[in-house]
């Protein structure tokens, strides 16, 4: 055992008679309670984004293909899937899966109610994935290419509103160029919610074939071509990469940028995370800088006395410090356990709820990872002994003729 340590061990006592064990524990306290919330607070915000992330874009797909002659309506400029825009797709690195679809603006009236929808037309090459684990009742429709199907598939908040369910028939109005009402009767196979209200308010699926032919579109001619890929991360970049290699007269879009204001919104949440970290980080750490004061002056007599026995400063200092590390790495530990029990238990049972409508999830999401805590411990403890390095600095002011008598 070095000479530091032994002295550090006995000269810091927590018996309650001594003001600076308070101190130590509330520094104990301080610094688990700093830890915790910067855990959960990581673990949080990077699974709400993740999981808003991974349902936008399980909905509308990472990157799509229309038209250059962008507009907002929901009647789009068709193109064909042509030997070049799909030689395009097959060189560029990241895509996995692409599948043409079309939008078109419609109405479902039944007997007492009608809303406004827009009916999604897919092909046979759909894929269905995503939604399999949002359906609710009835089945995907499966279409198949040459055989128009009227099946469709709807949201639960369609269905409730107008009194669907599995099994009904649902007519829709459509308006065409010559601002005649045009209606088709639809057999509802499905019923999904995802939670996306923006979406699933809106969207209906149908089959592709019927939306050309309400848009007296040639078979192989689309409204979007969604394209799908490896890496969700790399969204930006493979898109990058499409866009110069596609016609001119198309254009590629992210999710990000067909949907801004949602992923506006999550980028919002890194500065909350940001601000959270950076205020736990400097209560925790001016707290354990407080508790290094009061100890110092506390021990100013035998801080001299050390001194008049020969010690350095080095050595006082070394003293002090070995305890103030000890303090924090026991309230680190207690942190972590807290923090990442939290964490396990909110993962595994979800036992703290959310208002699917406002957040577009059911309850708090955890996503944590052992790089993670790791980088977060290392860094915490790394900036709080910088800073426990300004209160030890006092010691080399000690006088041990002046600080022997101080009481």
């Amino acid at each position: 055992m070095s000479g530091s340590k032994f002295i550090s061990d006995r000269l810091f006592s927590l018996s309650k008679g001594h003001l600076s064990s308070t101190v130590m524990r509330l520094a104990v306290t301080s610094v688990a309670l700093a830890i915790a919330v910067m855990l959960i607070s990581l673990a949080v915000v990077v699974g709400f984004k993740h999981q808003i992330r991974d349902k936008v874009v399980g909905f509308v797909a990472p990157i799509h293909i229309q038209a250059l002659d962008r507009n907002e309506s929901y009647e789009e400029q068709p193109f064909v899937v042509d030997e070049r825009l799909s030689q395009a797709l097959d060189k560029t690195d990241g895509i996995k899966h692409y599948q043409m679809v079309a939008n078109k603006a419609g109405m479902i009236k039944t007997d007492e109610e009608i809303q406004g929808v827009v009916m999604k037309g897919v092909g046979a090459d759909y894929d269905w994935n995503y939604f399999k684990d949002y359906l609710v009742e009835g089945v995907v429709p499966q279409y198949v290419d040459g055989e128009r199907s009227n099946d469709v598939m709807l949201s639960k908040n369609i269905a409730n509103k107008l009194l669907l369910s599995v099994g009904d028939p649902a007519r829709v109005w459509f308006i065409d160029e010559d601002m005649q009402a045009r209606g088709r009767k639809f057999n509802v196979v499905g019923i999904y919610e995802t939670g996306l209200s923006e979406f699933d308010e809106r969207y209906v699926f149908c089959d592709l074939d019927q939306i050309r032919r309400l848009n007296h579109w040639e078979d192989n001619e689309t409204g979007l071509v969604e394209v799908w890929i490896d890496d969700m991360d790399a969204m930006a970049d493979v898109n990058n990469s499409l866009y110069f290699s596609i016609p001119g007269t198309l254009a590629s879009y992210t999710a990000r940028e067909s949907n801004p204001q949602i992923f506006d919104w999550l980028d919002l949440l890194d500065t909350n995370v940001w601000l959270i970290l950076v205020l736990m980080f400097l209560v925790a750490g001016i707290t354990v800088i407080s508790m290094l004061l009061i100890i110092i002056i506390e021990k100013t007599s035998t801080i001299g006395l050390l001194k008049a026995m020969g010690a350095s400063d080095a050595f006082v200092r070394k003293v002090f410090m070995q305890r103030s590390i000890r303090i924090l790495l026991i309230g680190m530990l207690i942190g972590n356990v807290i923090g990442i029990g939290f964490c396990l238990l909110q993962r595994f049972t979800g036992f703290i709820h959310l208002n699917p409508a406002t957040y577009y999830l059911s309850s708090v999401p955890i996503e944590l990872h052992l790089v993670t805590v790791l980088l977060l411990n290392a860094g915490t403890f790394v900036l709080w002994i910088l800073m426990l390095l300004i209160p030890t600095s006092i010691i080399n002011r000690i006088r041990p003729s002046k600080s022997i008598r101080f009481e």
